[in-house]
């Protein structure tokens, strides 16, 4: 069974607005690290179309720093899912999942492969939910933000998780990696 893995930024303070973190090499080497560990992307509407427009090809010259682009070729070229109500269609290498959220995500979890990976907000607080996330990653951003939006605001149940590893960035910022307690 594929495991379904979440990573997010999220400043000390909380917030989880992708505009609040450090962006630097380091950093999306790391994220390459972990997308490199999927077959697959699991979006919602908002993230699918934030990343459309940041990473699908072609970007404007200078639009983005030089380090930036092994990101946006591994984003680009990833097969993706993206749940949404509102969406008619999607293209950039994805597909709509429709219908019963948990027994899709459990199909694409039962399909071989090395993994799946979901990124934003409030597509993972549903699979929290729903107990499907094999792992989380935080990645604490030494930074104070001020306002929001938060994670996991509205959880219905506490989750208790355990620690799997732990990694310092020359920023400051610390990924955390936990996996649900059984």
């Amino acid at each position: 069974m594929r495991p379904l893995r979440y990573s997010i930024n999220v400043t000390l303070d909380g917030c989880c607005d992708h505009r609040a973190g450090i962006a630097d090499e380091e950093l999306h080497r790391h994220a390459v690290a972990n997308l490199d560990q999927a077959d697959a992307l699991l979006f919602g509407r908002v993230t699918y179309e934030m990343m459309e427009a940041a990473f699908r090809p072609p970007a404007r010259t200078g639009a983005r720093p030089d380090w930036t682009e092994p990101f946006a070729r591994t984003i680009d070229a990833a097969r993706k899912y993206v749940v949404s109500s509102t969406l008619d269609r999607v293209d950039w290498n994805a597909e709509l999942l429709r219908g019963d959220l948990a027994s899709a995500v459990r199909q694409l979890k039962r399909e071989p492969g090395k993994g799946l990976f979901v990124g934003g907000v409030k597509l993972p607080l549903a699979l929290a939910e729903l107990g499907l996330i094999d792992e989380y990653e935080f990645v604490v951003q030494p930074r104070l933000a001020g306002h929001g939006p938060t994670l996991f605001a509205g959880l219905s149940k506490l989750i208790d998780l355990k620690l799997v590893s732990r990694r310092e960035f020359g920023s400051g910022a610390v990924a955390m990696r936990y996996e649900p307690r059984t």
